[in-house]
């Protein structure tokens, strides 16, 4: 199959948003049929990959060249590279009101279940909130590991809370912020796949600060609280009292 073959099957699969001086290239949708709670239930799926303007991309209409992009990708190292995606659920883009999760990846929570956080839990809860709505979108952050310091941080940062420090002075003790997170390129794709009012789900203000400045069409928030052990009990009080996380339906309370 030629280059001019594959870039004809992809042209309308491949969405280029410019973003300052560099772009966000999306791809999809794609059917994803997912195992949640037992049964199949059909998503969307988009994946996005941030990268420079490159020469030859785009036209002198401002149309981009499909073939250009496949070329340039195909010769790239993306596998070591972050990119993160949406998981589209309904009729996301026309529908009255959505629910949207931008949700942190987690290593250790989102793949191995790890009972030190509640993000697996989120994760899935998540999804299935959706999903009962009728219409919303999951966005997977993959460059938010451990707010935003890496794996191998993360790591580190474990190390020391297993010598009594809480997950923000264990962060901040290893030279980082609390959170470093950014929500940029995700509210980007958010405003290209939707215009309609969207409600998030979260019990992070920053998150929902970070839509409401970025002038998304933010109706509000829902919360989401749940998993709670004896093995995340100070994460979760942590979030709480250290980073501002909204307590309203916390599994204490």
């Amino acid at each position: 199959m030629g280059n001019e073959k594959v870039a004809s099957l992809l042209e309308d699969k491949i969405n280029v948003i410019k973003s300052g001086e560099k772009s966000i290239y999306l791809v999809g949708p794609i059917k994803l049929p997912v195992n949640l709670n037992g049964e199949t239930t059909i998503f969307q799926w988009y994946c996005w990959l941030r990268c420079e303007n490159m020469a030859g991309h785009f036209c002198n209409d401002g149309s981009y060249n499909t073939e250009s992009i496949i070329e340039t990708l195909a010769s790239s190292n993306l596998a070591e590279m972050q990119q993160s995606s949406v998981l589209v659920y309904g009729d996301f883009k026309a529908s009255n009101d959505a629910l949207i999760r931008m949700h942190s990846i987690c290593h250790t929570g989102d793949i191995f279940g790890s009972k030190r956080c509640d993000c697996g839990f989120q994760l899935k809860q998540a999804m299935k909130m959706i999903a009962d709505h009728g219409s919303g979108a999951l966005f997977y952050l993959a460059n938010h590991e451990g707010r935003g310091i890496g794996l191998f941080s993360k790591a580190m940062a474990y190390v020391l809370q297993e010598q009594g420090l809480d997950t923000v002075e264990a962060n901040l003790e290893l030279g980082f912020v609390d959170d470093a997170r950014n929500y940029d390129d995700a509210i980007q794709v958010l405003k290209t796949l939707r215009s309609n009012p969207v409600t998030l789900i979260t019990n992070n203000p920053r998150k929902l600060e970070a839509l409401q400045k970025s002038g998304a069409n933010v109706a509000g928030r829902v919360q989401l609280w749940g998993d709670k052990s004896e093995f995340n009990e100070k994460y979760l009080e942590t979030k709480v009292v250290r980073s501002g996380h909204l307590k309203g339906g916390c599994p204490d309370e």
